[in-house]
This record gives C-alpha cells, structure tokens and sequence, in this order.
C-alpha cells in the first residue's frame, strides 16, 4: 500500500532475517502486528520458546495503520452490541478490552518504553443533524454492563456547544509503533525469533505438531498462532462471519493546548474520530479519521479526504498544514467481538482476528486469552471470542455483509471497465474484459503493463482497483494485492494468476 501513516517512520526488527531451512519452538505465530508480538510476549514471559514470521517486515500490516484509540467499550455502540449478544456478554467485552488497555499501560511501565501512552477521557457526541435519542440509549446500555459514564451537552468543538455527549473516564491512547518497537525489543532479550520477508504457503497439523511452510523454509512447533489480521487457517467458514472495511486518516499541525487532549467519535454514519499526538517543539498532531465504507466498493479517496478536512476545520480551530494521509482496513465481526482462541477443528492452531475497529486491544486481549489457551489454563473471556461461535442473533448483519460475495461474483458477466488496453493511461489501474476473461490491469509511469487475473486468489471474489493505495482490494473478505500479483494482506496466500499480454 503506497500512503505512510504518521507513525512509520518508526522501524521494528528492522533487521530480522528471511526464514530459510527448518526451525523449531514451542509456538510459531504468524503476522508481526500487535496481535502477533503482543502474544510472542506474553508467551516468551511464561516460558516458552517463540518465532514469529511475517509475509513481509514486521509491523507493516494494518497494526501501523491505526488512528491508535484506546477506547474499551465497543466500537458500534454498546446498546447495539447488547443487542446482538445480551447484557453479560457485552459486560464481558467491555472488561476484555479494559483489561488489554491495562496490559499496555502495565507492559510500557514494565519495559520503560517511551511511547507517550497516557490516560484521558473519550467524548462520544452527538452528530450533525444526528438525534440526542442515540445518546441517551447509549448512555443506558453503558451504564447496564457497569461501565462508568456521564452524561453532559457540549464539546470542544465549534458549533458543538448544544451536542449532547458522553464521557467516558480512562480511556487511554500512544504511539502504536514505538509501544510495539518496545515489545518487540523485550521479546528479542527473552529469546524469541522474528523473520520478516517470508509468507507463509501453508499451516498444516499432524500427530500434534504444526508445521508452518513458507517458500524458502518452515517452523516445526507444538502450537501456532494465526495473528493475520484475517486468518490463512480457515478457507471459508469464519470469513462469512467478518466485513473488510476501508477508513482513512488525515493529520494536521495544531499549536499545543489549542484542542483539549482526549478522544472524540461522533455518531454520524460513517462517524469521524479525533485525537492529538505529541508533535515537535510547542506543537501537536491532531489525527482526523472516518468516512469508511465497504472494502473494494468505493475508489474516491480524495473526495473521501476532502470531506474529512471540511470537517475537520469547520470544527476545530487553529488547524494548521496537513502533515499525513493515509488509509487502512479494519475487519467487522457480525456481532463486534473478535475471533479469538482454537482454530475449530483444530488442536493445537489459534487465531486472533476481527478487530471490528478495536484493533489495538482486540490485539492484546487476543495476547492474554490465547496465552491461556496453549497453556491449558481456563479462562473467562473463551466463549465470548470462540472462533466457532454462531451468533444467532446477529443473522441481519450475516445477510447483509455476506451479500457483498453474490454481488462480487456476478460482476464476472459485466462489462469491463475500459474497452481496451490501449485506453489504460500511465499510473493507472483498471478492469479490462478479454472475451470471457475479467483482467486486473495496472500500468506503470514508465508504460509497462501489469496483467493479472481479476479473480481473488482466496475464493474466487472480482478485485476492485484502489489508486490512493495503488492496490488491488477484495471485497469479500479483504485481501490485498499489489500491482505485481502478490498478497500484501490475508486471507489470500496465492499469487495472480498472470495473463499474458
């Protein structure tokens, strides 16, 4: 993906090595974003040998594209969740992912990592033209699963004095990255392994050992953890039960003290977030993010930033130059909770997947249920993310997000999107119909043509084109492709099939 979000500069193992030959450990775990490290840490701290292997350098997943809240309480509203899994599930959640925040606040302080964590409040307000009712519902439903809360109207913004709004106490954010790079650096010092540059082909378990292929190597190991953002274990089944979804992220310079440091969402569809981060000298960065929409079925990303910055500046003063911009893909769950814990069907594979937009905790609560598992220890939060569960009640959204693959495969019989090659301008990217053949075409600054079957290597899905990103994306279940045919994010594994030119 081509944008760089404000927290890359920051490197993590940079110099981890390709996996070449055989190695073995105690746990193998796949992706190196929070939910890969966080578990090698928490792993390697009870004992055990670790090696964690990336498709490509560690960290350089949708972890290092976060907006980085750390905000506890679901993301698409608690009163929403209590009514998918009921009030004592939604208490759970909540005390799940209160609980990963107090791991990172305890792990910074452990190992003195400077990552500028710190405590705040969260303010959820009422939108534009949006009804109070929805706060005062939220405001119940919060208060039901024990969560603190007040109620009050105005928020620092402009125009915002009459907004209804809820705060919440201790919410918390930092610089993802820099918490990551020091986590990474502790599990270097306890032994664990780290190799970047190597996908993985295939995760395979016989006679209790699980085998972890890449090209030029494999981990033999007593268990694995498929942390790929979406999981390369299950072909299908779990996937049916997630959405891909595309949110962007503008920044900008903003003189310190003129934005009181916390955390903002509105309760507009798609809603926007706010937070400051520490700058240079007397300065912060004020990180804008929203207007999401599906994965795959949108390629507006500037009218997309444009909406974003209107915003932004209609409501907050003092705004300075944009700094960054940038996008990343966050995977909805149809019931908000993620897919934690034993592969079904399996004995001794994991996964850890689903953010629904709470990556960052999601990640770590991940870490400690996970950890628990391999180690044969019960644990409370099990059945609440049980990668098998059926959420009965969440049938509405398994229909509506699962009609995305009926429409993906019946555009296979639609036209394409350019007549010819020959109309496929330079920096661009297209679909192209060849008689009965669907092309992703893509051709470089320099003229050169990339030819790939439009068919997603997962199951089949018609990949869209996405020029902000410079990608191909699915949207199905969210893989990424580049413009050389190669995943760049799971669930694919497979390469384009190339078409001749």
């Amino acid at each position: 993906m081509a944008s760089k979000s404000l927290w890359m500069d920051i490197q993590v193992s940079a110099d981890a090595p390709q996996l070449e030959g055989i190695a073995e450990c105690d746990v193998a775990i796949i992706g190196s974003g929070i939910a890969g490290i966080s578990t090698a840490y928490e792993l390697c701290k009870r004992g055990l040998s670790v090696m964690v292997v990336d498709r490509g350098r560690i960290c350089g997943g949708m972890t290092s594209r976060t907006s980085a809240h750390l905000a506890p309480l679901c993301d698409d509203l608690v009163s929403e969740m209590t009514k998918v899994r009921g009030r004592e599930a939604s208490k759970l959640f909540w005390e799940s992912q209160a609980a990963a925040v107090d791991r990172i606040e305890e792990i910074q302080k452990d190992e003195r990592i400077d990552c500028d964590f710190r405590r705040l409040d969260g303010y959820l307000f009422q939108g534009r033209d949006m009804p109070s009712e929805t706060i005062d519902q939220e405001m119940d439903a919060v208060r039901e699963v024990g969560a603190p809360v007040h109620r009050l109207v105005g928020v620092p913004f402009n125009g915002c004095a009459d907004r209804h709004a809820l705060r919440y106490p201790r919410q918390a954010t930092f610089h993802p990255l820099k918490y990551i790079a020091g986590v990474a650096k502790a599990c270097g010092h306890s032994g664990v392994t780290f190799f970047s540059e190597s996908p993985v082909e295939e995760v395979s378990e016989d006679n209790g050992i699980v085998t972890v292929k890449t090209a030029r190597g494999s981990i033999r190991a007593r268990h694995a953890v498929v942390a790929t953002n979406s999981s390369i274990s299950d072909r299908f089944a779990i996937h049916t039960k997630t959405a891909p979804y595309r949110t962007y992220v503008i920044t900008f310079e903003i003189k310190r003290g003129a934005l009181p440091d916390a955390l903002y969402w509105d309760t507009e569809d798609p809603y926007h977030y706010v937070r400051l981060q520490p700058g240079p000298t007397n300065s912060d960065y004020v990180l804008v993010g929203g207007e999401d929409h599906k994965s795959g079925e949108a390629n507006d990303a500037d009218e997309r930033f444009k909406k974003l910055e209107t915003w932004a500046r209609n409501l907050i003063s003092g705004l300075g130059t944009e700094t960054h911009r940038w996008s990343g893909q966050v995977l909805d769950t149809i019931d908000y909770a993620g897919f934690i814990g034993r592969d079904t069907g399996s004995k001794n594979i994991y996964v850890a997947m689903g953010d629904s937009g709470q990556g960052l905790s999601h990640g770590v609560a991940g870490a400690m249920l996970n950890t628990a598992l391999i180690l044969g220890e019960d644990h409370p939060w099990t059945d609440l993310y049980a990668p098998g569960r059926i959420p009965l009640k969440a049938a509405k959204n398994f229909v509506t997000e699962n009609a995305t693959a009926l429409k993906s495969f019946a555009e296979y019989v639609a036209p394409g999107e350019l007549g010819s090659l020959d109309d496929l301008k330079r920096g661009q990217g297209a679909i192209v119909r060849r008689g009965l053949e669907k092309i992703a075409a893509y051709r470089d600054d320099s003229g050169a043509l990339y030819l790939y079957s439009a068919s997603c290597t997962h199951i089949g899905c018609h990949l869209h084109w996405n020029s902000f990103e410079t990608c191909w994306d699915c949207p199905c279940h969210g893989s990424i492709f580049d413009v050389g045919g190669q995943p760049i994010n799971a669930p694919a594994i497979g390469h384009l099939h190339k078409v001749e030119g």
